[in-house]
């Protein structure tokens, strides 16, 4: 069983507000906004800590809050609400309907507990979570950007390397045995084993697009890749990978089975399209020692940290023939 405790954070109420589900020192991330209430600070922790956990999905799930309005909600009064088209028994909408929304989507098939624990009683998980939760809002009221943490690492990670396909970019070193490269799964497949990037591609006069290439190039390397607190900025929320072997990473899955894969690739870019505003498609080539392969990646710019950055939503990739 996985025992997390989920907490939220506003100064003011609404005002900055931040997020944030602990485990142990070793498995917690927090977030936020520069402008949010308690209680959507309590729903983003426990929506995201069900999202981070979903790559364990046979490992009951007990989580411990301090809010009664979010395990009433849940546990309670969700059920009704959906029967209804979430409307409350006034007939008034559902508040933060959407991550309500979320978190119910988030559930399904889990086995998912609740349990309520005092909040500032000394409480060892519910205080780590606390903690970080407002230190995340503080964040927000500082301008600066909060810890993002380490994230979740699944218990089934040893598990995953049993079989080529379910390696990402990197399960733990040794854990199987190398495969053909046209099989070979998670972000920049095998033709993009990281490293240092290239050099050579047509120097942007964009600045969107030369962040955005700047951005990739930092996902060519081994700093990036261990750097779990680094790519939860760089990979958006949503981000998606269809590798060449047909395997689809979500976020959490990718960054679950993660590591340094060392080695060259060079980055050249191809092309480039402005999809809107705060969208660019990237064209690019990745070579390196083992093949190359043929990448397309979408940018988003969102301010969902604080501040307009760009993420990666998704990225495909195609072995290139010799």
């Amino acid at each position: 069983m996985i025992t997390a405790a989920a907490d939220g954070s506003s100064l003011s109420n609404p005002g900055p507000a931040g997020w944030a589900w602990y485990i142990d020192d070793d498995h917690w991330a927090s977030g936020g906004w520069p402008h949010g209430t308690n209680n959507m600070g309590e729903l983003m922790a426990v929506l995201d800590l069900l999202r981070s956990t979903a790559v364990d999905p046979g490992e009951p799930l007990h989580i411990l809050c301090d809010s009664q309005y979010v395990i009433n909600a849940v546990t309670t009064w969700m059920a009704a609400w959906k029967r209804k088209g979430w409307v409350k028994r006034d007939g008034k909408p559902v508040g933060n309907v959407e991550l309500m929304k979320a978190i119910d989507d988030a559930m399904q098939g889990r086995s998912v507990t609740f349990e309520w624990v005092k909040g500032h009683a000394g409480h060892r998980l519910n205080e780590a979570a606390d903690s970080r939760a407002h230190g995340a809002a503080l964040a927000f009221q500082r301008g600066d950007e909060p810890d993002p943490g380490p994230g979740y690492r699944p218990r089934s990670a040893a598990r995953a390397g049993t079989a080529g396909d379910e390696r990402g970019i990197g399960p733990v070193a040794g854990a199987v045995p190398q495969i053909a490269s046209d099989a070979q799964p998670g972000l920049f497949d095998d033709a993009d084993r990281a490293g240092a990037p290239g050099s050579g591609e047509p120097r942007p006069e964009d600045a969107d697009l030369a962040a955005v290439v700047a951005a990739e190039r930092e996902l060519l390397t081994d700093a990036v890749r261990s750097n779990a607190a680094r790519l939860r900025v760089l990979l958006h929320p949503e981000f998606v990978e269809y590798g060449s072997s047909g395997r689809i990473w979500t976020r959490n899955r990718l960054m679950a089975q993660i590591e340094p894969l060392g080695g060259s690739t060079r980055l050249e870019v191809l092309g480039s399209a402005r999809l809107g505003p705060d969208a660019l498609l990237l064209r690019w080539r990745a070579t390196s020692p083992s093949g190359t392969s043929l990448r397309s990646s979408v940018w988003v710019r969102d301010d969902s940290l604080g501040r307009p950055r760009w993420r990666l939503l998704f990225c495909q990739g195609t072995p290139q023939p010799a």
